[in-house]
């Protein structure tokens, strides 16, 4: 594998004014034509969850909106993303991953404000208890005729990327997408208690794009996690993983991340929500990865717990620049990169 390379002209932007923006979708091409790139963006929504992709044909997928409240401050974020930084006009579709109020919550403010062209789910709720149901119908109404409910293995019509349903409402792949391989790991894997509720109804996918893989379960649980991996691992091997459940406790299943040798991962963590300390251990073991990126520092953590500083989006209590995001973007050479807005830091990766 080849070494990172880090931009020192992106650098030096981290000492730019934190309304200003640091990077734009757009590149120059050949005779001055102007053309896109893969983009990624995880946008912070203080523990909740909200990750936006931009197609090098300007498609774009939101997958979850953070909370409601504090001002439509998420709502607020998420906008900022999709038009300053990520230059669009409007959603094409937005993934709800599960009807929990931190990833579900901001959609109803945030429809106000972006034109939605689809909204995605697993399927109806699950969870019986009034803010759930509040919640659930909120959605309902912002989709309108314009929901759609998938299933494992279905595919959103995008061009140019592929992306595939992996899991949705407690189901997931039939067939590997990949060529599976017996996975001797799963001999250790101990069983949790089943999840009857919204995290084990989770939509995820996989991102592809050439030979570039992009992998984001929401908070499928422990037991759903170890259906994708055992007996074979059905995902193959990845580039880029998001942590799922925000890393909270220990809900990273080795058997599944292990045997993908992400050679990063991104954890979309509050202040004080997710990074479980078992979890980032797992994180830090898997085979191959070379960094942690964090939209957080885990103020209950220590420093070996944590991913480092120039990899991590928001230092709350030393920011004066609340909301910074991670942009990973896709380069035509067979190369990625992850930028941290807060600091302009910036290192490139090679693909698989």
């Amino acid at each position: 594998m080849k070494p990172h390379v880090e931009s020192p002209s992106i650098r030096n932007l981290g000492r730019l004014a934190c309304g200003l923006l640091l990077a734009t979708a757009m590149a120059v091409g050949p005779a001055g034509q102007t053309t896109r790139t893969l983009d990624i963006y995880w946008i912070d929504v203080e523990g909740g969850a909200s990750t936006l992709i931009v197609t090098p044909q300007g498609q774009s997928v939101l997958m979850d909106t953070g909370w409601a409240g504090f001002n439509d401050r998420d709502a607020s974020r998420i906008e900022q993303v999709i038009r300053k930084e990520a230059g669009l006009v409007r959603l094409d579709y937005v993934l709800i991953s599960h009807f929990h109020a931190d990833h579900a919550g901001g959609l109803a403010a945030l429809a106000k404000r972006v034109p939605i062209g689809s909204f995605v789910d697993h399927g109806d709720l699950v969870e019986d208890n009034p803010a759930a149901r509040a919640l659930f119908e909120q959605y309902i109404a912002a989709a309108g005729k314009q929901r759609r409910t998938v299933k494992p293995g279905e595919r959103l019509a995008l061009e140019g990327v592929e992306l595939v349903i992996v899991a949705a409402h407690g189901q997931v792949l039939k067939a590997s997408l990949s060529d599976a391989a017996p996975n001797p790991a799963c001999q250790g894997f101990k069983a949790q208690p089943e999840d009857r509720g919204e995290n084990g109804r989770s939509l995820g996918y996989l991102l592809r794009a050439g030979k570039f893989e992009f992998l984001d379960l929401g908070d499928l649980s422990w037991n759903f996690q170890h259906q994708l991996a055992c007996p074979a691992n059905l995902l193959g091997q990845v580039d880029l993983f998001q942590v799922p459940h925000h890393g909270v406790r220990d809900d990273v299943v080795p058997q599944q991340m292990w045997p993908m040798t992400p050679t990063v991962a991104v954890m979309n963590n509050g202040a004080t929500k997710g990074a479980g300390p078992v979890a980032v251990e797992t994180v830090l073991r898997s085979p191959g990865l070379e960094d942690l990126w964090s939209l957080h520092r885990a103020l209950n953590n220590d420093a070996a717990h944590n991913a480092p500083e120039r990899l991590t989006a928001n230092q709350e209590g030393t920011d004066v620049c609340s909301g910074a995001w991670i942009r990973a973007r896709l380069d035509a050479n067979g190369s990625y990169t992850l930028t941290n807005s807060r600091n302009g830091y910036s290192k490139t990766y090679q693909v698989k």
